[in-house]
């Protein structure tokens, strides 16, 4: 029989684009939720978004658990930061990603929550120590990288800053893993953690591919959604370097690492379109153009895949739960 707990109270600083994700994710496994923001239009659509969210979801044959209208029942909006702390167990931070607004932030949370109250940071890449440096109490302030959309990536990056306490990275693992995350202990506070010093490798040799001319942009994503990249759902390169052998591996790093670009310095490409307004989806034009109907499509396609792997990841939790059950 699994062992019950109490529903701690969360609260999310930040109701813009993974704020309001957060939020849901609690608000689904039946935790109270403030979500404070000072922008009034992102504050009052907060719960409009995350009801789409949850229609989506339940559309596409998804269990939530609860009925919508209660799940938004639990969430509540404020612009008053210190009424939302009062009494809050957890806090996790979405605002913007600037340093000295992270570290007002915290330096505000740590004055007014409660001393048991955890304080998370969603940052993607700056330093958990140094957000956490103007305030008085470092020992429960870490950083939890969701990734986005956080209602539907299961990974959180559970990462430990100079001065984390052990009993606070162990209460938070812990919360993530029953709302149904996969948290992963980062040991080291280093910039951008694990997975987007991974995935910013990979983007730096695309796109130096396409400064010296190997192939086109388009031609990158073609080899990688059609080649290894199938895989990796699957096998991690630590896995497949197992799996072929290390001296394989080895003799292949011997002689390929020194072709592989290690430049410092972004992608004179990426800094030319981008100086020219190029920006991608925002602009209409990118490292390819973008009509109004790709981009429908391809934000549709993202969508679909990962509310299907969520399903399926939903589908295999209750199967072990029935099996573990009926023994």
């Amino acid at each position: 029989m699994r062992e019950m707990f109490p529903p701690e109270r969360i609260t999310v600083i930040g109701a813009g684009l993974m704020g309001h994700g957060i939020a849901q994710v609690f608000a689904v496994h039946g935790h109270r939720v403030s979500v404070v923001d000072i922008d009034e239009d992102i504050l009052s659509s907060a719960k409009e978004r995350v009801r789409a969210n949850l229609t989506t979801m339940a559309n596409h044959g998804i269990n939530l658990g609860f009925e919508i209208e209660e799940i938004l029942g639990r969430i509540n909006t404020t612009a008053d930061m210190a009424s939302a702390c009062e009494d809050c167990d957890f806090v996790f931070e979405a605002v913007f990603e600037n340093l000295e607004l992270k570290q007002r932030t915290f330096a505000d949370l740590d004055r007014l929550c409660q001393k048991r109250a955890i304080l998370c940071s969603n940052t993607s890449v700056i330093s958990i120590t140094e957000i956490a440096s103007e305030a008085e109490h470092r020992e429960r302030i870490l950083g939890t990288h969701f990734w986005n959309p956080p209602y539907l990536i299961p990974l959180v990056e559970v990462v430990r800053a100079e001065g984390t306490a052990d009993w606070c990275t162990t209460a938070t693992y812990d919360i993530l893993a029953r709302v149904g995350k996969h948290p992963v202990h980062v040991h080291k506070d280093v910039p951008g953690f694990v997975g987007n010093r991974l995935q910013h490798a990979l983007w730096r040799e695309a796109f130096a591919i396409i400064d010296e001319g190997i192939c086109d942009p388009s031609t990158v994503d073609e080899v990688i959604r059609n080649g290894f990249g199938l895989r990796l759902p699957i096998l991690g390169p630590v896995e497949t370097a197992d799996m072929i052998g290390l001296d394989l591996t080895l003799a292949i790093h011997d002689y390929i690492l020194k072709h592989i670009n290690a430049d410092p310095s972004p992608s004179t490409t990426l800094q030319a379109k981008v100086a020219a307004g190029e920006l991608g989806f925002k602009s209409g034009r990118g490292f390819r153009d973008w009509p109004e109907a790709d981009i429908a499509e391809s934000r549709e396609r993202l969508l679909t895949y990962l509310i299907n792997v969520f399903a399926e990841r939903q589908r295999h939790s209750r199967g072990g739960e029935s099996r573990q059950n009926s023994r």
